[in-house]
């Protein structure tokens, strides 16, 4: 079956919700064949997560997160301000919520988190050279540092104890990133 990959024209759009970071749109869209359909889309300024490296050790972090409804392993992340670049987005994030300074950031990649209903882009950035400093926390925050093996991370995605899928996509880029620069063919995970 061949994809379409027609655009649908934006007839109209209405803000349903506008909060302190998402806007929720109800947009009608003509289908190429002519059709009107509605489609919800949430508008996100976009994020970075981070993977930061103390020698083997990967820097997670474990916090309470209301919409899950329990408290998850993650990397460090966090929403872009306006017209702020993801880079520097990445080094005050990795201060915020680890207290670590980053001597390198390196991008290994970007995607959509949810391109079926949301704009969200996230960058993920590696972290090097790291210095301890003091954490930064926003006064609603409570964030657990959890520095942890790289190979207990790999098992914890592989277990499916850490559920959080930026968090998974950015162990697996490390990952993939350490073959490619050992010269080796990155196994399937």
């Amino acid at each position: 079956m061949e994809a379409r990959t027609e655009l649908e024209k934006v007839v109209s759009s209405t803000t349903v919700y506008r909060g302190r970071v998402l806007r929720h749109k109800m947009v009608r869209v003509k289908l190429p064949d002519g059709r009107m359909y509605l489609r919800d889309t949430v508008e996100h300024p976009g994020a970075v997560a981070l993977i930061p490296m103390l020698d083997d050790e990967i820097i997670l972090i474990r916090q309470f997160r209301l919409a899950a409804g329990r408290v998850l392993f993650e990397i460090p992340a966090g929403t872009l301000e306006q017209d702020e670049s993801p880079e520097k987005c990445a080094a005050r994030e990795l201060t915020e919520e680890t207290g670590y300074r980053a001597g390198n950031l390196v991008k290994l990649s970007h995607c959509f988190l949810a391109p079926g209903y949301s704009s969200e882009m996230i960058h993920f950035y590696l972290a090097t050279e790291l210095q301890l400093g003091k954490q930064q926390l926003d006064d609603e925050e409570a964030i657990q540092v959890c520095p942890t093996p790289m190979r207990k991370a790999l098992e914890m995605v592989r277990s499916n104890e850490i559920e959080d899928a930026k968090t998974m996509v950015g162990i697996l880029l490390y990952e993939r990133y350490l073959a490619v620069q050992k010269g080796l063919r990155p196994r399937n995970t």
